[in-house]
C-alpha cells in the first residue's frame, strides 16, 4: 500500500510519519528548497524539528512521481490551496481517492472543503475529511491520538480509515462530512477567542463558558449546512474544540493570546511561522452566516478584532453586555 501526502507542514509531516510505520508514503511539498532540506536531514527541521523519517517515507517536489503507484491521496495543504491541488491532480489524469486534513473555509467563496471537492471531483468520487483533536507535536512523539474520518461513502470511510488506524492512532468513521468539516473549521475561530480571554486573564470560568457557547455556535452553523448535531459532541466537534482552545501547541489560541497583549495581527502572523487557519476562516464564516441568517456572536466579535480594528477588551465587553437568552442551541 502506498499513500501520497500532499503538504509538508507540521501536520502533514506527522501524518506521513505515522502512516509510514506500516505503508509506503510519498510526502510532497511545492517548495524545492524545503524538499531538499528534508531529503538531506531525513526529517522536517523547518516545521517539526529533528524527528527522523523512516525508510518507508520518500519526499518529492514533483507531483507526478509523488502520485505514481499510489493508492490514496491525503491532502494537508492549507484550505486556500485545496481547490488548486485538486485541479492539479485532475490535470495529471489521476483518479485516486482523496482525503483531506485541512480545516477552514475557502477564501472569497466561504465554501468548506467538501463543497470544493463536490465541485471539483463530483458526488460519486471517493473523498472524505480527516479531523479531530490532534497536535502534530504529540502524534510524532507516539502519544495516543483519536480522530474522525468522515467520507461520502461508509465503505470508503472504513477502508481508508483502516490504512491509518493502529497503535497510538485511533480512527473513528462517519458519513457526516459536513459536520466534521464545520467542526474542524470553526474550532479555530473559537480558539482565537479563547486565547484573547486567557491573554486578558479572565480566568477558567470565562474560558469554560466561551468553549461551551462556542460549541453552540458551531452546532447552529453546522446544522444549517446539513451537519448532524451528534457530530459536534464527538471528536471532530467538542474534542477538537477543547484541545484547540486550551492546548499549548494551538496556533490559533496563540494568535488570540498575542492580540490580547496588544500586538498587531500582521506582526503575530509574521512571527508565528505556521498557518493559523482561524484568521481567514473567521471572515468567511461571517460571510456565510449572514447568507444563512445564523446568529454567531462570538465569531462576529472575533472578526471585529481581526478585520475591523476593534480592541479585544471592547469585544469582550460587548459580548458580556448582550441581552439574556435561553441556553438552548
Amino acid at each position: 500500500m502506498k499513500v501520497t501526502v500532499l503538504g509538508a507542514g507540521a501536520w502533514g509531516t506527522a501524518l506521513a510519519m505515522q502512516i509510514s510505520q506500516r505503508h509506503q508514503v510519498s510526502l510532497w511539498a511545492r517548495n524545492i528548497e524545503h524538499v531538499s532540506g528534508m531529503r538531506k536531514a531525513r526529517c522536517n527541521p523547518l516545521y517539526l524539528g529533528d524527528f527522523p523519517f523512516n525508510d518507508n517515507l520518500a519526499v518529492e517536489s514533483d507531483l507526478k512521481p509523488a502520485l505514481s503507484h499510489s493508492d490514496l491521496i491525503l491532502s494537508v495543504v492549507p484550505t486556500a490551496g485545496f481547490r488548486q491541488i485538486l485541479k492539479d491532480i485532475k490535470n495529471l489524469g489521476c483518479q485516486l481517492p482523496v482525503i483531506w486534513a485541512s480545516k477552514g473555509l475557502e477564501p472569497e467563496t466561504a465554501k468548506l472543503p467538501h463543497e470544493v471537492a463536490l465541485e471539483e471531483l463530483g458526488a460519486d468520487y471517493p473523498w472524505g475529511a480527516l479531523s479531530g483533536p490532534s497536535f502534530a507535536a504529540e502524534l510524532v512523539r507516539g502519544l495516543p491520538t483519536a480522530i474522525t474520518l468522515a467520507a461520502n461513502d461508509e465503505g470508503f470511510a472504513t477502508q481508508a480509515g483502516a490504512i491509518m488506524h493502529g497503535g497510538n492512532f485511533r480512527v473513528y468513521t462517519s458519513t457526516d462530512v459536513a459536520g466534521v468539516a464545520v467542526g474542524g473549521a470553526l474550532k479555530n475561530v473559537m480558539a482565537i477567542a479563547s486565547g484573547i480571554s486567557d491573554g486578558m486573564e479572565f480566568g477558567n470560568n470565562a474560558r469554560a463558558a466561551l468553549i461551551t457557547r462556542g460549541l453552540a455556535e458551531m452546532t447552529r452553523f453546522g446544522a444549517s449546512l446539513g451537519g448532524q448535531k451528534e457530530t459536534f459532541m464527538g471528536l471532530a466537534g467538542a474534542g477538537d474544540l477543547i484541545l484547540t482552545c486550551t492546548g499549548q501547541y494551538s496556533r490559533n489560541r496563540e494568535v488570540g493570546l498575542q492580540l490580547a497583549k496588544g500586538k498587531s495581527l500582521q506582526d503575530i502572523l509574521k512571527n508565528l511561522g505556521h498557518v493559523a487557519e482561524g484568521v481567514n476562516t473567521t471572515r468567511e464564516v461571517i460571510r456565510r452566516a449572514k447568507q444563512m441568517g445564523v446568529d454567531m456572536p462570538l465569531t462576529y466579535e472575533v472578526d471585529q478584532v481581526l478585520s475591523h480594528g476593534k480592541s479585544p477588551r471592547a469585544a469582550v465587553e460587548d459580548l458580556l453586555g448582550r441581552e439574556q437568552k435561553s441556553e438552548t442551541v
